[in-house]
């Protein structure tokens, strides 16, 4: 049976003969994504010295992965930096050079895009048939002028009515199915057709969101998320680049692989069981005897701190919030973390010797005619395929081949986790060859896929504001324990940070290394006189 173990290393720093004589604070940082190495970052360039990551997988990175197969990077997680003024991840890119590669073509538009900006989505029916471009076209309006009241809600504080049920999904779908209804202008085939492709939007809008369906999504609250201005951009060498820029000031010392957290013991609530464990580790400096914070290890480790900074996914914390903290979190704040909502969004790349695609076609986007006058995004187990929203075309083929990019989220996408690459493959080449008529297209070459939602360590891939919840329950999420209205111990001892923590910009890039910088910035900020 492995012994538990206290880790005293910390000690052997000159500084660490305790807080009241200006010993170094000791931090532990949950996690090596960008949350994380961005707050450690920022810890250790502002004077800290005792500083510790605890990442539980075997890299660095969290839900940004890229790929790399050939010649060609693939981003399994995080794809786009969204925006550009103001945007820490944009400069960080900008800074170091990684957004320079790229054709003249690409940049000549103003941008650098994963996919083409000229080109059409071809929109195609189950039964082979493209739909009019005209017919998207007036569809594309209509949504994108519904969409835009969506967010009125919250920005000018329109009271929320009941038909509604305060849900994204039923508002767009049945404000836009009416005004599709009452067009006198459309046939009636042209109206089935725009009433089945709302169910189509409502899939692309699911899958940006990270949400089952947008049914799940508040209305009231929509409106909050804040777009930065500019461009979105993408890193051609892989958005792992962020991360090694982010990682390159740190220690290697300092992150500790496949370190999986057990417990985070805190308020001293462990002082008593250290002292027992304490009595056969006679390394074990009295000061750390009485932490008021403990990090319990799946390996049996035991290491004290002053602070740790979590920043696991909502996911995680859904999960394992009850056993991952003792004493157990605030019921305000495990309210914050069931009501939030977080699900998964997976990729799908299927790369093809030749395209089978015209070369003005930048994406397949399926319409399930018999989707018409659908209520519900949710599918039988052996229909998971019908969540697949469509299939992007890469560009610049030169860059990564002839290679598609398919879109699928929710319960379905956990259900495709499932499957091995073989079904996967061939049910995809059976929807394109459905929906393009063309039943010559051969089978990939080669899949490559994201599992998010099976993944223990992350059980989603971004959060969301659910129905029910708020702005106010991302701030509840992000409040330090414990509170310091209720309690005369140290404050700060278990701080949160990630994506899900930061009210405006939650589900992104930018947001997740923001809220690390935030978390440090308290920390430095309480630690003033000890760092000058």
């Amino acid at each position: 049976m492995q012994s538990c173990e206290i880790s005293g290393d910390s000690t052997d720093d000159p500084l660490s003969s305790g807080l009241r004589r200006k010993r170094q604070p000791r931090i532990v940082v949950i996690g090596a994504g960008l949350a994380g190495l961005s707050a450690a970052k920022a810890l250790l360039e502002s004077g800290f010295t005792d500083v510790t990551i605890l990442e539980a997988t075997d890299r660095i990175g969290g839900r940004v992965q890229s790929v790399k197969l050939g010649h060609a990077t693939f981003e399994l997680g995080a794809t786009w930096i969204h925006g550009s003024h103001g945007n820490p991840v944009y400069h960080l890119a900008e800074d170091n050079g990684l957004l320079e590669e790229t054709t003249d073509g690409e940049r000549s538009v103003g941008r650098i895009s994963l996919y083409s900006k000229n080109g059409v989505a071809y929109h195609l029916t189950n039964n082979g048939q493209r739909i009019p471009k005209d017919v998207v076209e007036e569809f594309s309006d209509l949504y994108n002028e519904v969409y835009n009241l969506t967010q009125e809600f919250f920005q000018r504080g329109k009271p929320v009515n009941a038909e509604s049920q305060n849900s994204v999904g039923v508002f767009t779908r049945d404000v836009v199915r009416k005004r599709v209804k009452a067009d006198p202008d459309d046939t009636e085939a042209v109206k089935r057709l725009k009433l089945a492709m709302i169910q189509q939007y409502l899939k692309v809008e699911s899958c940006e969101s990270s949400s089952h369906s947008m049914d799940e999504v508040s209305l009231s609250e929509f409106g909050e998320w804040t777009e930065i201005p500019g461009a979105h951009h993408i890193i051609p060498c892989g958005f792992i680049k962020i991360v090694e820029i982010l990682a390159r000031s740190i220690p290697e010392s300092v992150i500790q692989l496949r370190k999986p957290v057990k417990c985070i013991h805190w308020n001293q609530s462990v002082s008593k069981e250290i002292e027992r464990v304490a009595d056969h580790n006679s390394d074990l400096p009295e000061e750390d005897k009485g932490s008021n914070v403990f990090v319990e290890c799946e390996d049996c480790e035991f290491i004290p701190a002053d602070h740790v900074i979590v920043t696991v996914s909502l996911g995680v914390l859904k999960k394992r919030h009850e056993s991952l903290f003792h004493p157990r979190l605030p019921e305000e704040k495990v309210m914050a973390i069931e009501k939030l909502g977080i699900n998964t969004t997976d990729k799908i790349f299927l790369e093809f010797e030749e395209p089978f695609w015209s070369s003005e076609c930048n994406s397949i986007q399926f319409v399930w005619e018999d989707e018409a006058e659908s209520e519900s995004l949710t599918y039988p187990e052996e229909l998971w395929y019908k969540k697949i929203c469509s299939f992007d075309v890469l560009y610049p083929p030169e860059r990564y081949g002839h290679v598609l990019s398919g879109w699928i989220c929710g319960e379905e996408a956990l259900i495709m986790e499932k499957c091995d690459d073989e079904t996967v493959a061939e049910t995809c080449t059976e929807m394109l060859r459905k929906f393009t008529g063309n039943p010559n297209i051969p089978k990939p070459r080669r899949i490559l896929r994201s599992s998010w939602g099976s993944n223990p360590n992350f059980r989603g891939s971004y959060s969301y504001t659910q129905v029910g919840s708020s702005g106010a329950d991302v701030e509840k999420l992000a409040k330090p324990l414990p509170y310091a209205e209720s309690s005369k111990t140290t404050p700060m001892q278990v701080m949160f940070s990630g994506e899900a923590t930061h009210r405006k910009y939650y589900s992104t890039t930018h947001g997740a290394v923001l809220s690390g910088q935030r978390e440090a910035a308290h920390l430095i900020e309480m630690y003033q006189d000890l760092l000058q």
